[in-house]
């Protein structure tokens, strides 16, 4: 099948890649010039394991090429997939401008019928809004073709989004009074629903809910440990053992029960937040979302205080990871921009290692000292502060640590390390909920 993807942020790159490895014809469309001619170098634009060796060797085989124009793809394309970013705004609400440009675009030269995908995050109701504008298009230019808006919302997770996209746990499509669109999108999950991966179909209204549905309970999930966190080192009680005892339960589980400093990325804060924004608008009130959020700001205000009340005048900070979790170079949403802002703000110097989320991190925040190595950020640091759990950080020789520092505490905000380890070494652990 011949599709075209627009938008090669995460979703759309690994989406098109993806879809390209299945066997489909794939053209990846992007208005960012500079993006697309690295991309049709076979050049991986972000870090994801897996991504570059399937970019280089589907544009190898003819079934990936990228361009700037999306008018270019549509003659060759049967879906065209949106998967642009839809960002909070400061209300919360997601900004859609970006979807409603592509599908007014896709209305405005499309000559045939296809079907237009909704693969970004969009709220409950963009569908049929998008819906309406390309008929309204279509009408005002004569055109007699279909063109039925689905939802298929992604599920990928940043540093497995390969995997996740390969081998899902489940396709989500939602389809409104389309049999046609309906056996399009089959065929085009084929690959996949043969090897028995499942695909569940409902209506879009429903399919647009799924996602954000699915983000807010993992983001809850994560905010009710945190919320422990803080009984627990009011109470003398351990998170970790707590988490184990519910996570034992096969009704609960024990993945997103691990206390830290708060969740973060592109998908767990936007999504809560357009649920919070959406329940505004709607005039429904959803209290676990709204709590959801807070606690998760609390979490990190807290934490990120306990450091600062430790400080002397102006002391160096060495934060260890940068990106919002390990595997991935994405900042967005990271603790450790929380933490660099607050640290500039006091007056303090703040050094870092990261493997791999550095060079992002420099065109946020310029005037950190970015380091080689995780030793070599703590060289005369009056305290360490893990941010982000890479498994580089996980053997860390203690004593060399102590060693190279000025200070002496350790701040764990993943809860990586033994604290008696720690405290062998002649430092000060402080965890979460320890």
């Amino acid at each position: 099948m011949n599709l075209a993807v627009v938008g090669t942020g995460y979703v759309g790159l690994v989406s098109a890649a993806c879809f390209a490895e299945l066997g489909h014809t794939v053209i990846g469309v992007d208005i960012d010039e500079e993006k697309v001619k690295k991309l049709k170098n076979g050049e991986c634009i972000i870090y994801e394991l897996g991504l570059e060796e399937l970019l280089k060797r589907n544009i190898d085989a003819g079934r990936l090429s990228f361009t700037t124009d999306l008018k270019e793809a549509l003659p060759k394309s049967d879906v065209v997939f949106s998967a642009v970013a839809t960002p909070p705004n400061e209300d919360f609400s997601a900004d859609l401008k970006a979807v409603f440009i592509v599908a007014k675009t896709v209305a405005e030269n499309a000559d045939k019928n296809l079907v237009f995908v909704n693969k970004s995050t969009v709220p409950v109701g963009t569908g049929k809004k998008c819906e309406d504008q390309i008929a309204q298009v279509l009408k005002e230019r004569g055109m007699d073709i279909q063109i039925p808006v689905i939802s298929n919302p992604e599920f990928l997770r940043e540093g497995s989004a390969v995997r996740d996209t390969l081998q899902p746990d489940r396709i989500v499509v939602g389809i409104n009074n389309s049999t046609w669109a309906k056996e399009m999108i089959d065929e085009l999950y084929q690959p996949l629903t043969r090897v028995g991966k499942p695909l569940l179909h409902m209506n879009r209204e429903s399919a647009e809910i799924v996602k954000y549905a699915s983000n807010a309970f993992l983001a809850n999930k994560i905010s009710f440990i945190n919320m422990l966190s803080e009984l627990c080192e009011k109470t003398g009680a351990n998170v970790r053992s707590i988490a184990t005892g519910m996570g034992l339960d096969e009704r609960i589980g024990p993945r997103f029960l691990h206390a830290g400093v708060g969740y973060g990325g592109s998908c767990f804060p936007k999504d809560v937040k357009a649920l919070i924004a959406l329940s505004k608008e709607i005039g429904i009130p959803l209290p676990l979302v709204n709590a959801t959020h807070e606690i998760n700001n609390h979490q990190r205000t807290r934490f990120f205080k306990k450091i600062l009340d430790s400080l002397p005048e102006k002391a160096t900070v060495a934060l260890w990871g940068l990106s919002f979790k390990p595997r991935t170079d994405d900042m967005r949403e990271s603790p450790s921009s929380d933490a660099i802002e607050l640290f500039e703000k006091n007056g303090h110097k703040v050094k870092a290692f990261d493997p791999v989320a550095a060079e992002n991190a420099k065109k946020l925040h310029a005037n950190v000292e970015y380091s080689d190595s995780a030793l070599d950020a703590v060289n005369n640091a009056d305290v360490v502060v893990l941010l982000t759990e890479w498994d580089v950080f996980r053997g860390i020789d203690f004593t060399e640590v102590k060693n190279a520092m000025k200070g002496n505490i350790l701040f764990d905000g993943r809860n990586v390390y033994e604290p008696e380890e720690v405290k062998d070494a002649g430092l000060k652990y402080v965890g979460i909920g320890i």
